[in-house]
């Protein structure tokens, strides 16, 4: 049976411990961080099982690889690293384990690199439950296979209860970048098109409408999702894409005004011509967001020269995840430097800062 699919554990069946493999307990506790061998079961049944590949099975202190294979994918390495500490920990559309693989192979991708390894760090909280950590490692396990990805090497730390909330995730990412791709905010430049690869602000949506403080019944979902591919597809049609970012927080406002200061150029978008569902407009309106503000995890800003953006957005609109791609703006010759505009649905213009302070807390 694959991990993903594995049912629940009932802790009140008697062939439960049989069932957990070389674990005895059905919660973490600190013996589970303290380096012997309860530390040990736990990362043999739970971590070992579902990320199993040559480079991890070794169990050795660091991953080791071969500099010919990496060379094989270009002529320059990428390396990043995030942690994800989202609150709730499931979610619709997905769960921290899915979100830490996603975000980290986003990060290596928008820079035009080929995912190839991924660190994984746990954090853990004394008390949780074993078989919600088996369901957030087989998350991350099916989307590591998905995004064709390897989990090489981790570790994992068992706090107090109360010294954290339940899990804390950090993952690095390697991949390696092909010569021909040179990306960069400072590239953009006047004329250039700024293109998004679909309906903008769902994850954000989607984190706050799950804490159950609204209970909103129209549905939402996370657009939690690896971009890689769509990126090779957008860069193999529009080889002089200027910058790529993913639109996480602080959303699509604050990657356009990195790319308007980083370029010392103006832009302008607008309203009519970016994707935003008609039921995350409303959520928004009720709480009083702005949608151009909230947290994406399955969407991209490009900016792509004028002669490329046809083909660019052919590209995108074949691809699953690019299918509602959208030209919203430009990169303007004129304007002042540094400045980020809209051009309203009602004719007028206003005024896109960076975001200010904490929209939503914990959104990733």
């Amino acid at each position: 049976m694959n991990i993903a699919e594995k049912k629940p554990i009932d802790e009140n069946s008697p062939t439960s411990r049989i069932r957990q493999g070389k674990l005895v307990s059905h919660v973490i506790t600190l013996a589970h961080g303290g380096g012997g061998k309860a530390m040990r079961d736990l990362i043999d049944d739970v971590f070992i099982d579902a990320f199993s590949n040559p480079a991890l099975n070794t169990l050795e202190d660091q991953a080791r690889f071969s500099l010919e294979d990496l060379a094989s994918y270009g002529d320059r390495l990428a390396i990043t690293t995030d942690s994800y500490v989202i609150d709730p920990l499931f979610f619709p559309g997905g769960d921290i384990g899915k979100l830490a693989i996603c975000g980290t192979v986003n990060d290596l991708a928008v820079g035009g690199a080929t995912p190839l390894y991924l660190t994984c760090a746990m954090i853990i909280e004394e008390g949780m439950q074993v078989d919600t950590l088996r369901q957030i490692v087989a998350s991350m396990a099916a989307t590591a296979r998905a995004a064709g990805v390897h989990i090489v090497t981790g570790d994992t730390k068992v706090v107090e209860r109360g010294s954290c909330d339940k899990i804390f995730i950090n993952t690095a990412g390697v991949g390696v970048i092909h010569k021909d791709y040179q990306l960069g905010a400072h590239q953009a430049r006047p004329g250039d098109h700024i293109l998004v690869n679909g309906f903008l602000g769902d994850h954000g949506a989607a984190i706050l409408n799950a804490r159950g403080d609204m209970q909103l019944s129209c549905p939402i979902e996370s657009d939690c999702a690896p971009l890689h591919t769509l990126i090779q597809s957008l860069l193999r049609a529009a080889p002089n894409t200027r910058f790529i970012r993913d639109a996480t927080r602080g959303g699509i406002a604050s990657v356009l005004n990195e790319i308007a200061e980083t370029s010392r150029c103006a832009i302008e978008i607008h309203e009519a011509r970016t994707p935003i569902r008609t039921e995350i407009k409303g959520f928004c309106e009720i709480l009083g967001l702005d949608p151009l503000y909230l947290a994406n995890e399955g969407k991209l800003v490009a900016v792509v020269p004028e002669a490329e953006t046809a083909a660019a957005l052919a590209a995108m609109r074949a691809h699953p995840l690019g299918q509602d791609a959208a030209d919203i703006g430009s990169v303007l010759a004129e304007g002042r430097a540094g400045r980020v505009h809209m051009q309203t649905s009602f004719g007028g213009k206003r005024i896109v800062d960076m975001l200010v302070g904490e929209q939503l807390p914990r959104i990733c």
